[in-house]
């Protein structure tokens, strides 16, 4: 497809995407900060940066200006102002109001600025007249301020600006309009990234509550067009991953009954054998391959993975398990907190947990297991006094159907399933596990969660 047949199609069928998306949200905070940012800045700038001029700080340079000229004769007063302006403003000294080519009707200032400049200049009854751009004539295309004070001999005197910066210093204004600006962008920001974080912090938890729960809901498709499509795929996977669950059950459910019956009739045929000692090994191979058979289809057909994840007791769960064992006549130590609310699959944690402590027990001494919790992860550790496993062989034990010993006799060992079959249910947890010798002797096993 060439340039012009995708320009055509993205006009015809606009989509929002992520892209699209943050380059209309700069677009959008450029036309705000060229146009609102200057509606606020007039507002502020003329209201707050820019008082009144009778109540900014010229007010003791009128009266000033106007005591001297009032002072002096009248052959002197033009010069006398002239030379009292400065670069920001001019002073003129005029015989009456009309030489100031202002409008009339003014109304006299009142305010707390003009009682004040009054008290300045000695005289309760002066009056002032204000002008701001918007009042003023402009034939020469300039506008400004201007300041009527009339002097003792009814003669004025006029100041005019044509512009102000005297509310405030150029430092605090620019730091004023820096500050409009920032919250301008941060307002456009926080609703743009609104936009784009809600729909991914959705999809991130519900990617997260998949991994601990294979029955969860689907993932609401809301967001940008790639946002959307994605969450789309992630639903069609989620989907997928279900349906082969329930198809891999399914199956095992048949190999399970299709295997248990050549298994039967062996045993059955076995009694015809009048060799005992044959008869004794044959049946030993039948119960060992009815023990792989068993513990493979409970590895992969294991009800414990697919458990839904809900909130529970993490410290009652494992004191329940220690307790089990110490009925049992098997003295297992425990070391933590005695509660702890965790969200995940109780029925698999407390799998993990008996078959790391019957290793425990079976292959070392002094089984013991401590509960740490901190406020990213929960660890379980599950100690003991034996001879530990080889720096090479741990992470080797996790293979399904490895053994450290070569015997495959169920009494001394099961099928090498049980280690593989809780790490599955520790990792579908979005856990770990790890074996490490311990400095003083024996084996640790580690089991870490996450929490959230």
């Amino acid at each position: 497809m060439n340039l012009l047949a995708k320009t055509r199609n993205a006009l015809l069928r606009p989509r929002i995407t992520i892209a699209r998306w943050i380059a209309l949200t700069t677009l959008a905070a450029m036309l705000v900060l060229l146009l609102v940012l200057k509606g606020l800045m007039s507002l502020v700038m003329g209201v707050w940066a820019q008082p009144p001029l009778l109540e900014s700080g010229l007010i003791e340079k009128v009266a000033a200006v106007a005591r001297i000229v009032d002072a002096a004769p009248e052959a002197q007063r033009p010069l006398i102002a002239a030379a009292a302006g400065d670069a920001s403003y001019t002073v003129q000294w005029l015989r009456n109001h009309a030489q100031a080519g202002l409008p009339t009707g003014a109304t006299s200032e009142q305010g707390e600025g003009a009682q004040r400049l009054r008290a300045l200049l000695n005289r309760p009854n002066a009056r002032f007249e204000v002008f701001e751009p918007a009042d003023l004539p402009a034939p020469d295309g300039q506008r400004g301020y201007a300041l009527l004070v009339e002097l003792s001999d009814a003669s004025w005197l006029l100041y005019r600006v044509n512009s102000r910066s005297w509310g405030l210093d150029e430092l605090p204004r620019n730091l004023i309009v820096v500050v409009l600006m920032v919250l301008t962008s941060l307002v456009i920001a926080l609703f743009a990234t609104r936009y784009l974080a809600h729909p991914l912090e959705r999809f991130a938890a519900g990617a997260r509550r998949f991994g601990k729960d294979f029955n969860a809901p689907p993932i609401p498709v809301v967001g940008p067009h790639d946002l959307r499509q994605a969450i789309l795929a992630f639903n069609a996977t989620q989907a997928q991953l279900k349906h082969f669950l329930n198809d891999r059950t399914q199956m095992l459910a048949a190999i399970s009954h299709d295997l248990r019956a050549p298994l039967t009739r062996m045993r059955l045929r076995g009694e015809f054998i009048q060799d005992a000692e044959l008869q004794a090994k044959l049946f030993q191979d039948v119960d060992e391959m009815q023990a792989m058979v068993d513990a493979a289809l409970q590895f992969f057909r294991d009800d414990a993975r697919l458990e839904p994840a809900t909130t529970f007791d993490l410290a009652a769960l494992l004191l329940t398990v220690v307790d089990g064992f110490k009925d049992a006549g098997v003295e297992v130590d425990f070391t933590g907190p005695r509660r702890c609310v965790y969200l995940g699959r109780p029925m698999g944690i407390k799998r993990v947990v008996v078959n790391l402590i019957e290793n425990a027990a079976k292959y070392g001494r002094e089984p013991a297991v401590q509960l740490v919790v901190t406020a990213e992860q929960v660890v379980i550790r599950v100690l003991d006094r034996g001879p530990g496993v080889a720096e090479h062989l741990q992470e080797q034990v996790f293979a399904p159907f490895f053994r450290i010993e070569g015997s495959r006799n169920k009494n001394t060992g099961g099928v090498g399933l049980g280690l593989p079959s809780a790490r599955a249910i520790v990792q579908e947890q979005g856990g770990s596990i790890t074996l490490r010798n311990r400095p003083e002797g024996g084996l640790e096993a580690r089991v870490t969660l996450p929490v959230g």
